[in-house]
């Protein structure tokens, strides 16, 4: 064979690789039933990669395109939503620890072949969700301003701005379920119909902010409650398809033949597993409240600085965690079809994707970080606050790309456990005080509460980079 031949083969190769991706990245979009735990472990990260990925890549435009339009009505307003966002991740660890047993449940029954238990194990996810929701949603109504004024809210912002806060507790429920019933599409496999939901649900509402914020065309300018109102309606509206799909859908869960009704032993069993995956949630999250709670001594210059700059971090990671996603439902599909080793190889595989992916974001954040927060606001103090948020934080990002994956497969596995200890090292024992000292006692400000942050996550990834290669999570029975 001559070596114009042998280049008319690699030429060839080259065309067949690129239609293959092609190919499957089409498929990927369409959603087609695949069964992950006996195809290719690169191809299976891919199928169920893209359209998660895509997913989160809506969702963080949603959390930048929601601060943009915010921004336009002042440093308070993006106070606001920053105080009341870090209220509300109680909401979301709730959300996120019932979605976190959901998708362990449903991808271990589906990797057992047994679709009509996945099925019930999603009804009783969903009706336990909805009944916390409306348990909440009464007092957040009721007391949003005292909620302020307890996180260190200017009078302003109490008096002028709680509508906001109001109308995010009022309408909790779709974040619930919005929460779940797109654990219940990840567990199935059903990744496509979870990203063409948030879609739908962030589509509708970047449309509507302005609308309802500044009272363009017909629509009745409400400010900062527009805000509210337009993510309400959007997730509203999206949740209203969710739950269409459930009932009458393609999808691998089917609920249309299933009783509407209470299953205690069901519920209990999610619950128990759940307690973790709320438990390390709420041990993170509640480390944001303090963290507020600390930065808002700072101004609400500084208060907005912050909130901007955690909202492009939270552009940049959503990507991730949807990468990390993936690599829970394989865990959990590959668990229930006894293949532990496949599990283990799907997760460093993502690992090192995240790593490849966050490590190149975080050099364009700590070299132009400014450029990016000059987009939300033009408010020099702003400016200068978010552009140290950003630049800080963004030092940590090649540990939180392991870290996220790591966490999510022992979630996906059902060992809830596991991360939450975890987490109280991480963001209790070290995140907080540290913070404090350096913030407060050791004068360092606002940055001091950045460069915690960092802290605290390395030693997050590293304890459980060190407890998953002992592999306890490959025994867990859920």
């Amino acid at each position: 064979m001559t070596k114009q031949d042998i280049k008319q083969v690699k030429r060839r190769v080259s065309k067949q690789q690129l239609q293959t991706i092609w190919n499957d990245f089409v498929a990927a979009l369409k959603g087609k039933k695949h069964d992950y735990t006996n195809i290719r472990l690169g191809r299976a990260v891919f199928l169920l990669a893209i359209p998660m990925v895509l997913e989160m890549v809506m969702e963080s435009v949603f959390a930048v395109v929601d601060i943009f339009f915010v921004g336009r009505l002042g440093a308070n307003a993006v106070a606001t939503v920053g105080i009341t966002e870090s209220v509300l991740t109680i909401v979301y660890a709730i959300a996120f620890g019932l979605s976190m047993a959901t998708t362990a449940l449903v991808s271990r029954r589906i990797g057992e072949k047994d679709e009509v238990t996945a099925s019930k194990e999603g009804m009783q996810a969903i009706i336990t969700g909805t009944v916390l929701a409306l348990i909440i949603a009464i007092p957040g109504i009721l007391f949003a301003k005292d909620l302020l004024r307890l996180m260190g809210a200017s009078d302003i912002i109490v008096e002028e701005l709680s509508a906001y806060t109001s109308i995010m507790f009022g309408g909790n429920l779709v974040i619930m379920l919005l929460f779940i019933n797109n654990a219940i599409f990840r567990g199935a496999g059903d990744a496509a119909i979870a990203m063409r939901v948030l879609w739908i649900a962030n589509g509708l509402n970047i449309v509507l902010d302005p609308l309802l914020i500044f009272g363009i065309g017909p629509f009745p300018e409400l400010g900062i409650a527009g805000a509210a109102i337009a993510t309400n309606i959007g997730r509203g509206i999206a949740v209203a398809y969710q739950l269409y799909v459930l009932w009458n859908g393609k999808s691998r869960i089917k609920m249309k033949n299933l009783p509407l009704k209470i299953d205690w032993q069901r519920i209990r069993h999610l619950v128990k597993i759940s307690l973790g995956g709320i438990a390390q949630s709420l041990i993170a999250t509640s480390s944001w409240i303090f963290l507020v709670r600390i930065i808002s001594q700072f101004g609400s210059e500084v208060l907005a600085g912050y909130t901007i700059g955690i909202r492009i971090i939270l552009f940049s990671l959503l990507p991730s965690w949807g990468l990390s996603n993936a690599a829970a439902t394989l865990v959990g599909q590959n668990l229930g079809a006894r293949k532990p080793k496949e599990a283990e190889k799907a997760v460093w595989l993502v690992a090192r994707s995240n790593l490849l992916f966050l490590g190149g974001l975080s050099v364009v954040f700590i070299v132009f970080p400014a450029w990016f927060v000059q987009f939300f606001s033009n408010d020099l103090a702003v400016i200068d606050a978010g552009t140290s948020c950003l630049r800080i934080v963004a030092y940590g990002f090649g540990f939180y790309g392991i870290g996220m994956v790591m966490t999510q497969a022992f979630n996906g596995a059902g060992d809830t456990r596991t991360p939450t200890r975890i987490n109280i090292i991480a963001f209790w024992l070290i995140e907080i005080p540290l913070a404090y000292l350096l913030a407060m006692q050791l004068g360092w400000q606002e940055q001091g509460a950045f460069y915690a942050i960092i802290f605290a996550e390395a030693c997050m990834t590293l304890l459980a980079l060190y407890l998953f290669k002992k592999g306890r999570w490959k025994k867990e029975i859920v």
